[in-house]
């Protein structure tokens, strides 16, 4: 089960960047950000809660 939701947040957190990725080269710059911001977050968050 762990495995399955590493997983998932792994996918979650490339498909956010791919979407950053695209906001960048659209120039929107702040947007870009944003998300990268995000998905930075989507990154990190799961080592400070305790998953199972």
């Amino acid at each position: 089960m762990t495995v399955i939701i590493w997983l998932s947040i792994t996918l979650i957190f490339l498909y956010t960047i791919g979407f950053s990725i695209t906001l960048w080269k659209s120039k929107n710059k702040i947007g870009s950000c944003a998300t990268a911001l995000i998905a930075s977050l989507i990154a990190v968050i799961p080592f400070f809660v305790k998953l199972v």
